[in-house]
């Protein structure tokens, strides 16, 4: 449901509320009885990270895959299908290394992240100019590995080319596993990360077939029911959602397997004393979060180019939100609720107030931007409120899981015009059939699922990074 919503909203920001979803699922899983404060912090980091790959250019890739010019071309087909598990892969590795990170129960101070981010940065500059360059397509130079719209599958076309990032996305998610597993020794990081990488590189070419099939085979659906199914059908938006049940579900698998590496409070607990008499002071939470805000606003809804070249990219767009989250204590809370949530609720109030005009600007702005934006500060508040020590997390991520399923799903819902199952079906109506399903689930997995993981906090072998935290 996550990824398939990601869709309406589209680049960082969007699957941030996606990593979200996936990071509150699993937690409630597999780490209720770990320390709350300790896992509200796993799943704001997951859901910032998962934002990173939101900046690779894909469009042309799916269009390698499907685009009619193309259909019949095998070679043509292979080359998108690579280039969409290796983009996936990039996409989904971020978040799933960092959801490790944060349940792992190795100490990560704000400052050694903020450091090691800009090392990461470093990398990925390097990646690009080493992989994804030369690019001049006035002259028609492209990147020796290029994944998107290419002169050398249509010599003769009118191309616009887009630039690529993926080559230094990779180089600084292998500097992040580098770092996580050789320097830091978080076995469930850099483990997880690469499920994260082995998810994504599955889920996007499986998704992707869903839509390429329908391409390759439009005679099954131009009469009959094909094309009464192809009329329902929003074939971008299925492959999203398989997309993300895809990844997901491998992270989740493989958090499953390596649930003895989720630390248990004894240790968590005791990473939290350690830190708090270093806890920020709370000007400096509330003066980091208003540089956060006015840069994200700036960047998503304004065309200010200052703005663009500080915000666009998304391994800028998170690393002061990184290092909060790692040294604020409200922070967590904030980027969960409120934080992921301003950019979403900002998109559909233009949509379906300022570009569509079916709603009022000023039943938009409350309906859509001031009451859910509200809804979350109080979520956030109360919710901290009950990760009180020597709580457990499944405290607070039953309240937190239903709470944002169902903000999401009726942001998306307003966004698709409200189509409800017993009225003229549209392309929207299926996927919010699947949506729904979803959605139930989510609810009966928050209110029924016992939230415990057998082997939760199980010591590691001797001098293991558990070990010698807990020490």
């Amino acid at each position: 449901m996550g990824w398939g919503i990601r869709g309406q909203y589209g680049h960082e920001t969007g699957a941030m509320m996606a990593g979200l979803l996936v990071a509150l699922a699993l937690c409630r899983l597999m780490a209720s009885q770990a320390d709350p404060a300790t896992v509200a912090r796993a799943v704001a980091w997951c859901a910032l990270a998962t934002g990173v790959g939101g900046s690779m250019t894909y469009g042309q890739t799916v269009g390698l895959t499907h685009d009619p010019v193309h259909v019949g071309r095998w070679n043509v087909l292979g080359w998108g299908m690579l280039g969409l598990a290796i983009k996936g892969g990039i996409w989904t590795g971020f978040g799933a290394t960092f959801l490790g990170m944060g349940l792992g129960g190795v100490r990560y101070r704000a400052r050694e992240l903020a450091v090691a981010w800009l090392g990461l940065m470093g990398l990925c500059a390097l990646g690009i100019a080493w992989i994804n360059e030369p690019f001049d397509p006035a002259r028609r130079v492209l990147p020796r590995v290029y994944f998107s719209a290419d002169w050398r599958w249509l010599p003769d076309a009118v191309l616009k080319p887009r630039r690529e990032v993926w080559g230094g996305l990779l180089l600084a998610l292998a500097g992040l596993l580098a770092w996580t597993g050789r320097w830091k020794r978080d076995g469930l990081a850099w483990r997880l990360g690469l499920l994260g990488v082995l998810g994504g590189a599955l889920g996007f070419p499986l998704g992707q077939s869903i839509q390429a099939f329908h391409a390759w085979n439009t005679p099954w659906f131009a009469e009959g029911v094909g094309a009464r199914v192809a009329s329902v059908t929003n074939w971008w938006n299925f492959m999203e959602t398989t997309f993300g049940a895809t990844w997901g579900g491998l992270v989740g698998l493989g958090l499953w397997r390596m649930r003895g590496r989720i630390a248990g409070r004894d240790v968590t607990e005791g990473l939290e004393r350690g830190e708090a008499w270093r806890a920020w002071p709370l000007w400096r939470e509330w003066a980091l979060l208003a540089v956060h805000v006015f840069l994200l606003m700036a960047e998503e809804f304004t065309d200010a180019r200052w703005a663009s070249e500080a915000y666009d990219f998304g391994m800028l767009l998170v690393w002061l939100p990184l290092a909060a989250v790692a040294g604020g204590r409200l922070w967590p809370w904030w980027v969960m609720f409120p934080v992921i949530l301003l950019p979403i609720a900002g998109k559909t109030f233009r949509n379906l107030a300022l570009e569509d005009g079916g709603w009022t600007t000023a039943t938009g702005a409350w309906v859509l931007c001031v009451l859910p934006l509200g809804a979350t500060w109080a979520a956030a508040e109360w919710l901290r409120r009950k990760a009180i020590p020597g709580a457990t997390a499944g405290s607070w991520l039953k309240g937190g899981l239903v709470f944002a399923s169902c903000l999401y799903f009726g942001l998306n819902f307003a966004f698709f015009r409200f189509p409800w199952p017993w009225a003229t079906w549209t392309a929207r109506t299926p996927n919010a059939l699947v949506y729904a399903a979803c959605l139930a689930a989510l609810g009966w997995l928050a209110w029924r699922s016992p939230g415990t993981a057998q082997g939760l906090g199980r010591p590691q072998s001797p001098g293991g990074p558990r070990t010698r935290q807990a020490a």
